[in-house]
């Protein structure tokens, strides 16, 4: 056990054991709260298992590349590289082709949102009653009247209105089917989940240094997303997915071999001039600048 402690003694591995264990909770967490609140997600058993795997293996993939590479080396580092996405994908592709998921989004299990979904618990409000509440005669603020206010643990600040509003988004978020995927679309899709298993082929064939890997996952992000971009009628969680993918573009700026040419010297430099003449960002920058070549050399921070 000391030795194990020992080849775990870095801040870094430390850092990211500490915030791996934290999603793993939370999404624990979710799952009793689901079953208490009796709010299950809107889809089969062998689904809903299918969903929670793929959860656990984005909550670990980076401590797990982390300690492989201090356990195993590189080359234990870029086997559990390769298993995880490859889990990953068949996970993917089992739920895409299977169970008709459509567009997959990420996390691939909507979180709970606490401060909402708490406000039944404590039986003092019928779901389907309105909220006793009033409107200020000289502001028209909508405030809640003290008489049967929910117990103090469990009580929303907001108005009355935007708790129900939230309510009742989430509601439509947890219950609205995927949106059915034609043949361009799943193809698109099956595009994005094979990307990272085409680019760790590349890499493979021709090297880190090689642009080809670059390249290659650059054309098939690009392709997938121009597929689905005349997709209409989607829903407000798979629209934020194909934004989130879009906006995930903009990592091929730190992406090695574009960053190691073009992008560090740049953005580092950058940083340096913002702290030299922007009085308090040198307290954001500086550590940026030093854990800036840390993050860029772990693979599933950039690639993953």
């Amino acid at each position: 056990s000391f030795r194990v402690q020992g080849r775990f003694s870095d801040s870094h591995e430390l850092s990211e054991l500490v915030y791996s264990a934290s999603n793993l909770l939370v999404l624990l967490n979710d799952g009793i709260l689901r079953k208490e609140l009796r709010k299950k997600l809107p889809v089969s058993l062998s689904q809903q298992k299918l969903l929670t795997w793929l959860s656990v293996l984005e909550c670990v993939e980076v401590f797990m590349e982390m300690g492989a590479a201090k356990v195993w080396g590189e080359v234990g580092r870029w086997l559990v590289i390769a298993l995880i996405q490859l889990a990953k994908a068949v996970l993917r592709m089992l739920l895409l082709i299977w169970f008709k998921a459509g567009i997959q989004t990420s996390p691939p299990i909507v979180p709970l949102d606490r401060e909402t979904q708490a406000q039944p618990l404590d039986g003092d409000h019928n779901p389907g009653s309105q909220e006793p509440s009033y409107v200020g005669k000289r502001s028209h603020r909508v405030g809640r009247t003290l008489q049967n206010s929910p117990s103090l643990h469990s009580r929303y600040w907001g108005a009355p209105q935007q708790r129900e509003i939230r309510q009742k988004q989430q509601q439509e978020e947890l219950s609205t089917p995927p949106t059915p995927l034609g043949l361009q679309e799943t193809i698109a899709e099956s595009l994005y989940i094979a990307r990272p298993l085409l680019h760790l082929l590349s890499l493979g064939l021709w090297g880190q240094r090689s642009w080809t890997p670059w390249l290659l996952s650059g054309v098939v992000d690009m392709t997938s997303l121009s597929l689905l971009s005349d997709r209409k009628n989607l829903t407000r969680r798979e629209r934020l997915e194909l934004r989130r993918r879009t906006i995930l573009l903009l990592y091929y700026l730190l992406r090695s071999p574009f960053y190691d040419r073009f992008s560090e010297a740049k953005i580092l430099f950058l940083l340096q001039l913002l702290t030299d003449h922007i009085p308090g960002v040198g307290l954001v920058a500086r550590p940026l600048m030093d854990y800036l070549p840390s993050w860029q050399k772990i693979y599933f921070y950039s690639w993953g």
